[in-house]
């Protein structure tokens, strides 16, 4: 296996997509010759050509307006939003049309070739418009699916996954782990199952989940949980839309006890869904309160960013109050 950053390897399933099917075009702000601002597309359009992989005017619903109308006419269009947080433009593309092409043609037409690849989350000193993690705006979105990878091995399969998907995929990566994460990855093809979560770890205490960035600090949070003799199960549901709702209702029917974190606001986020559907199936087994650990309902500061995102000590200590109930 190559060792490879995050960035590394969506830049190689983006390669690999693109050699295998001519119908495959990448596009957004600057991801031509100069590779996107974090340089995921770095090299394809020398390999590839203007024609499929070229940059798109600062305009996010042309973009995805754009990319629409290649997928209905049987194109592979791979999306990016430079940022998470300026895919609002965009919204009313992806929520009413994207979400929905099939559904009102009864099958006739679809859009089901498109990937919306964007970077999102904070950890970066990036402020408030660069810093947001906006996923469960589009998981109230019937018609699309939602995915998000925690390391390079698994952005590597879940992306070629969403690009040969037959729905609507929004692709998240967490832009603080473009360059810090590193693993070994595949250098052929492989896909890995959207829909489907990854017990990352076994335990009988207490089941902790969360996706994308939020795996390594939940890691660390297992870990001085471990001390103390807590065994903890984790896991990583990858994707958020559809959610795999049976392996965590199987972890909690074990543990009796559950804490989701994400990095969004409390208010909303998706960890609330989790615990709403956890409790209606595992009530009889719970041990303790559903724990939620999150970023506050604020807009994303800057100065005071350590203080607002859920750290390891954090979720550690909703373990030891969860297990201690």
């Amino acid at each position: 296996m190559a060792t490879m950053n995050m960035l590394q390897a969506i830049n190689n399933a983006l390669d690999i997509a693109m050699a295998e099917d001519e119908k495959v075009i990448c596009f957004g702000e600057d991801v031509g010759i100069f590779g996107g601002v974090f340089r995921a597309t770095s090299h394809l359009q020398e390999k590839y050509g203007k024609a499929r992989c070229f940059n798109t005017p600062l305009v996010e619903q042309g973009i995805i307006g754009f990319a629409n109308g290649l997928a209905a006419q049987g194109s592979v269009p791979v999306a990016e939003i430079q940022f998470a947080d300026y895919i609002f433009p965009a919204f009313d593309q992806i929520v009413n049309e994207t979400a929905k092409f099939r559904y009102r043609s009864g099958d006739l037409f679809n859009v089901g070739g498109l990937t919306i690849r964007t970077p999102y989350g904070g950890g970066i000193a990036g402020g408030l418009y660069h810093s947001q993690s906006p996923e469960a705006y589009f998981t109230h979105t019937p018609g699309l699916k939602v995915v998000v990878p925690r390391n390079p091995y698994q952005a590597k399969g879940l992306l070629l996954a969403a690009i040969r998907d037959p729905d609507p995929v929004l692709f998240l990566e967490p832009k603080r782990l473009y360059r810090a994460s590193v693993g070994e990855v595949p250098e052929e093809d492989y896909q890995l199952p959207i829909g489907e979560a990854e017990i990352t770890k076994e335990g009988t205490d207490i089941t902790v989940v969360g996706w994308g960035a939020q795996m390594e600090v939940i890691g660390k949070a297992v870990e001085l949980a471990e001390e103390q003799g807590i065994a903890c199960e984790v896991i990583d549901l990858r994707s958020l839309l559809p959610w795999d709702a049976d392996t965590v209702a199987e972890s909690v029917f074990k543990t009796g006890r559950l804490v989701v974190s994400h990095e969004a606001p409390l208010t909303g986020g998706f960890a609330g869904e989790i615990a709403a559907t956890i409790q209606e199936r595992c009530f009889l087994y719970l041990e303790s309160p559903i724990a939620r650990v999150t970023g506050l309902d604020t807009p994303f500061p800057l100065v005071l960013e350590k203080e607002y995102l859920p750290d390891h000590l954090k979720i550690f200590e909703a373990i030891r109050e969860s297990v201690n109930f």
